[in-house]
């Protein structure tokens, strides 16, 4: 297991950006994936990224989110530029497919006015 932890949420307002962060060793050797879950609602999968870098954003957030890495910084980032209030809830950054054993507490965002 990778020991994986969450940074950068926090309350915002409509418009704000946000850079989500997702630190661990070892974690420049696996593939790691954005997870998020809404109150009252069941997590999903936000975006993903390869080893090597190539990047996979769901079809409802396409073009609004952006996944990167940064190996010097074994980081994974998941930048929203223009928040939504519908983004509000935890994040939560896992391996791809997740291991469902490593969940850890995630990062809140909350959206509101």
């Amino acid at each position: 297991q990778v020991q994986l932890v969450e940074s950068g949420g926090g309350l915002v307002q409509p418009g704000d950006s946000l850079r989500l962060s997702c630190t661990a060793s070892g974690i420049n050797n696996r593939a790691v994936a954005w997870y998020r879950q809404a109150p009252g609602k069941q997590r999903e999968f936000v975006a993903r990224i390869s080893i090597t870098g190539v990047t996979s954003v769901a079809n409802d957030l396409r073009g609004r989110f952006t996944i990167s890495r940064d190996y010097a910084k074994n980081a994974v980032y998941l930048q929203i530029p223009s928040l939504k209030p519908e983004d509000t809830g935890v994040y939560y950054c896992n391996t791809f497919p997740p291991d469902t054993n490593n969940w850890g507490q995630g990062t809140q965002v909350t959206v509101s006015s």
